[in-house]
């Protein structure tokens, strides 16, 4: 099958990367010149420094000859941009093509999930979401990595398997996309609490402490919303969790080692290529846990860092005394 993957961000061009070796595969890049870079010198040097790219693959600029190129649309753009660029697209989709999102966020104001955003936009079309324990670096090294694709349809999701996975790159079928996207979502504003700790100079029983109930706060909202806990505690919950919180590819774990070591965060966010979801997610996912009932403390002090209204230092210090093990703190 012909793929299309939309963004060439990091993961984006991993994606095409990879699955060119098996499917033609057409990456847009909204830059003409990070285009014109992959095609001329199989590099993407903005976003994957110092990384050769698969020779067969091509990008272009140009949307419509993107879209109209795939069987399969993966879609690799920031929440903040995901609406828009399918708004943008869906006039050359072709019918009932599988899209495939990487994108770990929550839509701002609609609270939408992307796989939601698909739904809306392309009705009739298998809507997946991609999501797991995936450095994109690590991957392009040829190291072995893990996924899941989350889909309604287990037809569809064991023929995207075939389109995604990739020798080392092994990529397993779930029908919870719920537990999927919100796994893939909650991560990232934990492992900004995970950065800061790193920042602070913690130890790491402090750490072990932040992920882990940084997990129960994935599975207390994700449950509420109607994901299954096994989903949580596997690959695109906990495992993407660990991965985001301890490696220093990690853009939001970046973000929030440079809070913690008392930079500003406009600061932060001028240097980087690349989004870091969680700080917008942080906002997000509280709304979602007000929405549902459900309590997600170490969210709410990450949010309150990300505002301005509370120093990192005292994030740490802020949590409420401990209860039982099973309760919000």
């Amino acid at each position: 099958m012909k793929v299309t993957v939309l963004g060439a961000g990091s993961w984006g061009t991993t994606v095409a990367s990879l699955s060119t070796a098996l499917n033609p595969t057409l990456l847009w890049a909204r830059n003409p010149s990070v285009a014109g870079e992959i095609n001329d010198n199989h590099t993407n040097s903005a976003y994957l420094p110092g990384t050769s790219l698969a020779r067969r693959l091509r990008a272009t600029s140009d949307l419509e000859e993107a879209v109209r190129h795939g069987d399969v649309l993966v879609v690799a753009v920031p929440s903040k941009g995901f609406r828009a660029a399918l708004e943008e697209a869906r006039k050359w989709v072709r019918p009932w093509i599988p899209v495939v999102s990487l994108t770990k966020g929550i839509e701002a104001g609609s609270l939408l999930r992307m796989t939601q955003i698909i739904d809306e936009l392309l009705p009739g079309h298998p809507a997946a979401a991609l999501s797991g324990p995936n450095l994109a670096r690590e991957i392009m090294a040829g190291q072995a990595a893990a996924s899941v694709v989350a889909t309604d349809d287990m037809g569809v999701a064991a023929a995207l398997q075939s389109v995604l996975g990739h020798r080392l790159f092994r990529v397993y079928r779930n029908h919870d996309v719920i537990g999927a996207e919100i796994g893939g979502a909650l991560k990232n504003v934990i492992a900004i609490a995970a950065g800061i700790g790193e920042g602070l100079g913690v130890g790491d029983n402090t750490r072990a402490a932040v992920m882990t109930r940084g997990l129960a706060e994935l599975m207390r909202l994700g449950v509420a919303m109607g994901a299954e806990p096994q989903t949580l505690a596997g690959l695109a919950g906990m495992g993407d969790l660990v991965a985001t919180c301890m490696s220093p590819f990690s853009r939001n774990r970046t973000v929030g080692e440079q809070l913690g070591r008392g930079r500003g965060l406009d600061e932060i966010l001028a240097e980087m290529h690349m989004v870091a979801e969680g700080v917008n997610t942080a906002q997000t996912a509280l709304a979602l846990a007000q929405r549902y009932g459900v309590e997600l403390p170490i969210c709410y002090e990450i949010n309150q860092v990300v505002l301005g209204k509370q120093r990192p230092v005292d994030a740490y210090r802020g949590l409420r005394p401990a209860g039982h093990e099973s309760e919000p703190g």
